[in-house]
Order: C-alpha cells, then structure tokens, then sequence
C-alpha cells in the first residue's frame, strides 16, 4: 500500500514539472511592419473559465525569445507552482525595449505597450494582473516600460539591469539606438531608467531587483536603489554573490516570480 501511494505521489509531481506547455507564436507588429516570435508557457492544470496573471520576461543584449528557457529551464515548472502565464518576447538583439529617437525601425516600446500586451490579452484568458522583469538589456525594459506606461504593470523587477546606460557609450550597440552620448546627450538623459525613475511616486509600481557583487552593472543598481530610498519609493533590492551570467539570471528568476505570485494574490 506504501509503495502505491508513494508511485502516485512520484508520478503526480512529474506531471505537474514536465507538463506545462510552451509555445512559440508569431506577432505581428504593425509599428515595425514585421512578425515577432514570441514564446508562451502556460501551466498545464488550468480550470476551465480560469483567467490567469501575465509575468513579461525580457531578455538580454544579443538573445532572443529562447533565451530565458536556456538560462532558467525550470520556468515550466514555476509556471504550474505559481498558476501563471509566462511570455517571453523576442526583443532583437539590441532594442533595449525602447523606441530609438534616431532610428524609426526600432520601435519596441510600441510593440511591447501596444500591441503585445492587447494581443496575450485576446489570445489567452488572462485576469489583467501583469508583471514584467528581464536581465540586463532585459532589466532595463523591464523598468522601462513600466516606469513610462503606468497602469499597465503592476509589478515590476529587473536582474542585474542596465539600469543608467550613461556609463556605457560605447556599448552595446547603443549609439545605433540613441545617437553619440556627446552629440546627443538628450536622448540618453531621456531615455535612460534612473532618469525616469524620477517620475514615479510611491504605489506606482511595486518593485524587485538585484545584482551580483561580479557584475559590471553593480553601481548603476546601487545608485537606482539610493534614488528609490530618497523618494521614499518601496522595493525589494538584494546583492548577492555572482556575476553577470546565466546561472546568477537562472537563479535569481525564481525570487522574482515567487515575489510576483504574492503581489497578485494580494490584489
């Protein structure tokens, strides 16, 4: 009789990790005239007529809607402990999730605000309770599109996020996005998170991010997390060992859904 029950314990936990499903789809954006793949993990014990909360994660410079699965295999299995959709967009190599000032083919932050977010809404039985976190690259959209797009995010975070891209002008690509920080300093005054954190007042959003004591990303968080203390702006921000790599990311997502998974189940 033990070892029966025990055979359907083991067999229920395998089918609840193995069995969410991910999907990849394609959305059309009508801003940049193209078709975006998106990937979708939807838990696989959904109650008929359930709606379901929306977590966006982002990924990094030079990744792709793939990404996330790679640096985090377990996002199937969060997906059906914390009875959540989880949508991972591809962002290009090297959007940062904004609309470029100089380059009209690079029109993220649209795609993401307007037309992504309606579409998961229509495609899939979602309750309107959404987060979006990311890293690097994908951390900085993160709190960059919620901290421009109120009301359409309740929750926010960022992991090891690019948080003031000011520091790196050579970088990334980046001057392709916002012109020479020399020529044109207004674009990355403008369009750079600790500048526009400015903008947000205590229960906009709430907040989570991190950084690894290793990552080259450290100063620009620890300076974001000062601006947030003197704006009296509550969130959770953490620094623990590592660097800016996939097994620091892999990890450090599973806090991040966990805090998400309270907010909504608090709202």
């Amino acid at each position: 009789m033990r070892k029966k029950v025990f055979l359907s314990f083991i067999m229920g936990f395998f089918c609840l990790v193995l069995f969410a499903k991910t999907d990849t789809i394609s959305v059309y954006s009508r801003s940049m005239n193209k078709q975006i793949k998106v990937a979708v993990i939807q838990p696989d014990k959904i109650v008929k007529n359930q709606k379901l909360p929306v977590v966006y994660l982002l990924h990094g410079h030079a990744g792709n809607h793939r990404s996330w699965l790679q640096s985090a295999p377990q996002l199937e299995a969060k997906a059906n402990q914390f009875n959540m959709l989880l949508v991972m967009p591809d962002g290009s190599r090297n959007s940062w999730y904004m609309n470029s000032p100089i380059n009209p083919a690079v029109q993220y932050e649209t795609f993401m605000i307007n037309e992504l977010v309606p579409y998961i809404d229509s495609a899939y039985a979602t309750n309107l309770k959404r987060a979006i976190t990311g890293l690097s690259m994908g951390g900085h959209g993160a709190f960059y599109l919620s901290f421009r797009n109120k009301g359409v995010f309740g929750a926010a975070g960022s992991i090891c996020g690019g948080v003031d891209i000011r520091p790196f002008p050579k970088n990334w690509e980046l001057n392709q996005l916002l012109g020479d920080l020399a020529e044109q300093p207004a674009n990355w005054e403008a369009n750079t998170v600790i500048n526009i954190a400015e903008n947000l007042k205590p229960g906009d959003l709430s907040l989570i991010f991190d950084c690894g004591y290793g990552d080259f990303f450290l100063n620009v968080n620890r300076a974001l997390h000062q601006k947030l203390l003197q704006k009296k702006i509550p969130h959770d921000y953490t620094e623990r060992p590592g660097a800016h790599n996939s097994a620091y990311w892999g990890s450090s997502i599973d806090g991040h859904l966990l805090y998400f998974s309270k907010f909504f189940n608090e709202k």
